[in-house]
């Protein structure tokens, strides 16, 4: 799945088009590189999220099939 759909679907970025700005922006890191809104989000990578004053970091524990509010939290672990 890619990055800027995977960000939607996990509900970490409201919206898709939003998720493509902060990505070519540079706000997105995964695996300690800047990515690109198309590249294929796998199991076990880890996203650096910098918007504004929120700085998250998550590690991809599955990828949604469908979008769902009650199983989108389910899809990624949060690390400190």
């Amino acid at each position: 799945m890619r990055l800027d759909k995977y960000l939607k679907m996990t509900r970490l970025i409201k919206r898709r088009t939003v998720s493509n700005k902060a990505c070519d922006a540079g706000k997105i890191i995964v695996n300690n590189s800047p990515a690109k809104p198309s590249y294929i989000v796998k199991i076990d990578d880890i996203i650096d999220i910098c918007i504004g004053k929120t700085n998250l970091k998550v590690k991809v524990v599955d990828i949604p099939k469908v979008e769902s509010k009650e199983t989108s939290i389910n899809n990624y672990v949060i690390i400190n």
